[in-house]
């Protein structure tokens, strides 16, 4: 919306930068879905072009399951949305499965959700992913094309758990990090020793990054943008002594960055306690159950959420519980349901602290999309759109 001018110079400081990270030659072949006035999939436009790279493009959002198999890439990028799809998918198809194969299915995905980048698990696990990758993993890798080397996602966090088990599965997933204003920042690399889950990786070379006195993290090089198309002020304010102020909140962690939240959203509760939501929403999104959440509570006495159930999962439940599920604006008013929920968040509020927890919550039945006006084109929650679309609803939360 502000215009970003985006120079060649931008483009190319960075593929010079990341050239011969990338496991990619003239050979190679990379699927491209991501809108081109998404400055990630501008960016690794050029990237691919440097290295050689066939570029094919997916007909369509709804085809690119077609597409993979048809192109069979050897590379791709994306947003964490796509990939958890994909998994829904797969965990719905498994929990389909009955006797031996269900077992079977279940057995890979808990040793892939122990999987460690670091740490060697002994030779009896290791033996055992072996298996789990000829009998269960080897199909996932098949549904991607079956060549896949490495797939970069950015835009939002990944969740852990998916990273783990997509990695065991042998389908290599880093997470990156950058801005519009400062496209490709730092990337998880595709070599085992190079990777940190719960971080974005390591910078690149074309940006000089530190953290602020306030947390939030500055950046500096030839990948920053140019400014503001006519919009003086609002460049001034973004970039000053010639390091350009992210919002982001961060830090590093033996040479990794790491992202903690944004300082428009870290909002403060009336006795006086910060809250990063982000920290809050991405391990929540972890449940099986939730598909959207955003935590609220700004000048409130506590955290709360409102959470628009995984629908597909939540199916999945009541089938297993041999609840009746009629559909989706009924079921968020079930008892039982709601129960779950809270148990949901129980389990996960484990993870903070006492003015971090989630007191309250109420179930939405329909998602937030870029076409509702509640999702930017890179789908990040317009937390005020949403605050002011379900005003009634926090009101009747905090009405105590």
């Amino acid at each position: 919306p502000k215009g970003v001018m985006i120079t060649h110079k931008n483009l190319l400081a960075e593929a010079f930068s990341i050239k011969g990270i990338l496991p990619l030659d003239e050979h190679s072949r990379a699927l491209s879905f991501l809108p081109l006035c998404h400055v990630f999939a501008r960016s690794m436009s050029v990237i691919y072009m440097q290295h050689g790279v066939s570029i094919y493009y997916a007909e369509s959002m709804e085809t690119i399951g077609e597409n993979l198999k048809e192109v069979k890439p050897h590379m791709f990028i994306t947003v964490p949305r796509l990939l958890e799809k994909v998994y829904d998918k797969i965990y719905a198809k498994g929990a389909d499965l009955t006797g031996v194969k269900r077992s079977l299915f279940f057995w890979a995905l808990n040793l892939g959700q122990t999987y460690s980048f670091t740490e060697n698990k002994g030779w009896w696990y290791n033996q055992q992913l072996k298996i789990a990758n000829k009998l269960i993993f080897s199909k996932w890798r098949e549904a991607l094309g079956g060549q896949v080397k490495l797939i970069v996602t950015g835009g939002a966090a990944m969740q852990p758990r998916l990273l783990k088990v997509f990695n065991a599965g042998g389908i290599t997933v880093r997470e990156g990090y950058g801005l519009t204003e400062a496209p490709i920042i730092a990337c998880n690399r595709p070599g085992k020793d190079e990777v940190k889950i719960g971080t974005v990786g390591k910078t690149f070379d074309c940006a000089q990054v530190k953290i602020g006195d306030n947390g939030e993290i500055l950046v500096k090089g030839d990948l920053v943008m140019k400014g503001y198309y006519n919009k003086p002020d609002k460049t001034a304010e973004a970039i000053k002594d010639g390091w350009f102020h992210t919002g982001d909140v961060g830090e590093y962690e033996n040479g990794f960055l790491k992202i903690t939240g944004r300082i428009k959203e870290i909002f403060k509760t009336s006795g006086g306690k910060y809250i990063a939501p982000d920290a809050i929403e991405n391990k929540f999104k972890e449940s099986k159950v939730i598909e959207q959440i955003m935590v609220i509570g700004e000048n409130q006495k506590f955290p709360s959420a409102l959470i628009i159930p995984s629908f597909e999962g939540l199916k999945d439940w009541c089938n297993i519980k041999s609840i009746s599920y009629t559909d989706d604006f009924e079921m968020i008013k079930n008892e039982r349901v709601i129960r779950k929920y809270q148990k949901e968040c129980d389990i996960y509020n484990e993870s903070f602290a006492k003015h971090e927890k989630i007191k309250k919550f109420e179930l939405l039945p329909e998602l937030w999309t870029v076409e509702s006006g509640e999702l930017t084109p890179t789908m990040k929650a317009k937390r005020k759109v949403i605050l002011l679309n379900n005003q009634s609803i926090i009101d009747k939360i905090y009405d105590c």
